[in-house]
């Protein structure tokens, strides 16, 4: 079954995609074979990414505004899709994250509601059926609807040592897979905090670049103990138990005000509060990965690139190895579209996105895994490829490229 994922996330840089050629092992029909036709990125229309931009946390939008993104995102979407397919072929399903708007996590660590925008109908008008609304089958059940790479996580490197598995993106979140550690053997995941996204939005606020690239401005700053004291302790998400998620609408450009007051942030320079920034969001990180008895961290997402914040956060989990997904024949800059068509190639035949821990309940905290999506259009069900074998839990993915270079799991 070949499956074109799309993501896009809170950074709102690209549009991810991934076209994935999946079959099942004929040696062990519980392994995915997970072919690598394409990955890469499209880009914004820049009035739709300026559209988006400004109607993000703490600024109001009104439901007008939300639906005439709704279809801006759609579009945005489907001309995406149709250039890669145009280039590489087909597909049978087009599985689309769409762009996040809102994810109302309350102040008691439950999550409320969560909507993604992208009308799948446009995408759909290309002639492929799109699995879209990924995360609301989940929250639906009691679940946090976040973070979804678990899934990936655990079938790539589930069968090694205890890894914890990182992405930093606007948020950051992770995932501890593998035997041993202090999980009991169930996976361990959520969002750790901010990762881009205070950094990004102060930086925007300052210059109106979308980021410090190769954290520039922030090497020329230092870090304010008194500023990240102050960042750390008057916030209770850092003390809640996984599964725990959490999004823009939280950690958005006002936060910092918020917590500090006009006269605490205008008494920092911009440098020194990208310093400060970058600190928190390693430190913050290395809190929630260290107990977990991780034997090591294997990292994607643009904020690893952040040469500064990776320094940082490899000092702080010192001994602890900070690896590449690629290092791992892992697609790190695809990783997430890479989900997006796995969790495609999952709804469509049935079998839950989500992951099930020893007491039933799934990873994301719902009562118990369920399958995930909506199809448009709704018979698409009639033309998707299935064979017997595609009913089979999958127990393991084993990821290729089409190209000479090998990109396998374990």
């Amino acid at each position: 079954m070949r499956v074109l994922g799309m993501m896009s996330g809170t950074s709102l840089d690209a549009i991810d995609v991934a076209l994935v050629d999946f079959t099942r092992s004929t040696d062990d029909p519980t392994v995915l074979e997970a072919r690598l036709l394409h990955i890469g990125e499209e880009p914004w229309p820049v009035p739709t990414r300026e559209a988006l931009r400004a109607v993000l946390p703490p600024a109001p939008a009104d439901v007008a505004t939300w639906n005439r993104l709704h279809a801006a995102v759609g579009d945005a979407f489907a001309a995406a899709a149709s250039r890669v397919l145009a280039e590489h072929g087909g597909a049978d399903l087009i599985a689309s994250h769409g762009q996040t708007l809102h994810h109302d996590a309350r102040d008691d660590g439950t999550v409320a509601s969560t909507l993604q925008i992208g009308d799948a109908s446009r995408i759909a008008a290309a002639g492929v059926p799109v699995l879209y609304d990924l995360r609301a089958a989940d929250v639906a059940a009691g679940g946090q609807g976040a973070p979804l790479a678990p899934l990936l996580d655990q079938l790539l490197l589930g069968h090694e040592e205890p890894t914890a598995v990182l992405n930093i993106g606007g948020i950051a979140n992770l995932t501890l897979v593998g035997a041993g550690g202090k999980s009991g053997g169930d996976v361990i995941a959520g969002d750790t905090g901010p990762g881009n996204a205070l950094l990004d939005a102060a930086v925007h606020a300052a210059t109106g670049e979308a980021a410090d690239h190769d954290a520039a401005l922030a090497r020329q700053g230092s870090v304010s103990a008194e500023v990240l004291a102050a960042l750390l302790e008057n916030e209770p998400f850092y003390a809640r138990p996984f599964p725990r998620s959490t999004g823009r609408e939280h950690f958005d450009g006002d936060y910092v005000r918020r917590l500090l007051g006009d006269s605490g942030l205008d008494a920092l320079a911009l440098p020194d509060l990208l310093a400060t920034l970058v600190e928190l969001t390693a430190e913050t990180i290395a809190r929630a990965i260290t107990p977990l008895g991780a034997h090591r961290v294997v990292a994607s997402g643009g904020g690893i690139r952040n040469p500064l914040l990776r320094e940082r956060l490899s000092a702080h989990l010192a001994p602890l190895p900070l690896l590449d997904a690629d290092a791992l024949g892992i697609p790190a800059d695809g990783k997430e579209a890479l989900l997006i068509a796995l969790l495609g190639y999952h709804s469509a035949h049935g079998l839950p996105g989500t992951l099930a821990l020893a007491d039933g309940a799934a990873h994301t905290g719902a009562r118990a895994p369920v399958v995930l999506g909506s199809l448009t259009p709704p018979h698409a069900p009639r033309t998707l490829p299935h064979t017997p074998q595609d009913a089979l839990p999958v127990r393991r993915l084993r990821v290729s490229s089409r190209t000479s270079l090998e990109l396998t799991g374990p």
